[in-house]
């Protein structure tokens, strides 16, 4: 008999009451310090249980996606930091426990801690992206309107995948928006976005349907709604093909729509109100990238900056 095979009840919720009692008497956790490991791996079991995976047969890769999830879910890194830490004390567990006969955690990074921009991409990027979309597949209009939704509209991954037909009003070119803490908001839709749609929708009208989710905007080939991370996976595909050598995510697009804002005049209010920010200072992010452009303005037209031919005679 090999070790994993030690423990007959593999059930999640057997589990977790296993590692709970693990955390309390072997490691004498506090109970707020065990509260809050229980409540960032519920965030784990809960996104495995959407991609139907049992968390003692979750691979690298699960856990790779689980933790570009968090990114693209807004999540600041000294928090993913956290919460992958109590994922790696978890699988730690299992693994000594005889759960599981190697840890999937041992290569799963972390977040680097400190300043960081998010990446960005330009229009043209974005073009180039949209250009690689074969629109002979039965997919690639919808892929197309997927991209362009969350450039033009800077919408969360997750937001976009519960995106509903109710929620769209193509004549007054907004769209309605339950956003992080149930907080409703509207976002205008540019003509781009409303004419892809409308061309997703011609492929749309062709599919079968699972019942419950005919409300839904975008659907798979089975006519059940996309995940988190099959959104994910597309535009990192769409990316390689089109060249794009930048690390890019769902959220990169939300980055690229804020920033284009930015540059392009917006009061940093209205970004917020856009963008779905409880707080101005998380906004205030996309300020430090348009600083650097700032920057070299600064330098290169400012008369400061500017060296006259009279400055070289000595007096």
């Amino acid at each position: 008999m090999n070790k994993v095979s030690s423990h007959s009840d593999k059930q999640p919720a057997s589990v977790v009451s296993r590692y709970r009692r693990y955390l309390r008497l072997q490691r004498n956790y506090s109970p707020n310090t065990l509260e809050a490991y229980m409540r960032d791996l519920d965030k784990l079991l809960q996104f495995l249980r959407q991609e139907q995976v049992e968390p003692v047969k979750a691979t690298l890769d699960d856990l790779r996606h689980f933790a570009a999830a968090l990114y693209d879910l807004g999540i600041g890194a000294r928090s993913q930091c956290r919460i992958l830490s109590g994922v790696r004390s978890f699988y730690h567990f299992l693994l000594t426990d005889g759960y599981i006969d190697s840890d999937p955690t041992e290569l799963l990074e972390s977040p680097q801690l400190g300043a960081h921009l998010p990446e960005v991409l330009s229009t043209e990027e974005v073009d180039k992206i949209e250009a690689v979309i074969d629109l002979s597949k039965w997919e690639g209009h919808r892929n197309r309107a997927i991209v362009e939704m969350l450039f033009s509209c800077g919408l969360r991954v997750s937001e976009l995948v519960n995106l509903k037909l109710s929620d769209l009003y193509l004549q007054e070119r907004f769209l309605r928006i339950m956003g992080k803490g149930s907080k409703e908001r509207l976002v205008p839709m540019s003509p781009r976005v409303i004419e892809e749609l409308r061309l997703w929708f011609k492929c749309r009208d062709d599919m079968d349907i699972k019942p419950g989710e005919e409300d839904y905007v975008f659907l798979n080939r089975r006519g059940a709604h996309l995940t988190r991370t099959m959104i994910l996976i597309m535009v990192k595909k769409l990316g390689a093909e089109a060249g794009i050598t930048k690390t890019i995510s769902p959220h990169t697009f939300r980055h690229s729509f804020a920033t284009a804002l930015l540059e392009g005049g917006a009061d940093l209010r209205a970004i917020q109100a856009m963008l779905g920010h409880e707080s101005i200072t998380t906004t205030e992010i996309y300020t430090h990238i348009d600083m650097a452009s700032l920057r070299r303005e600064i330098e290169e037209h400012h008369p400061r900056n500017i060296i006259s031919d009279n400055n070289d005679t000595d007096e």
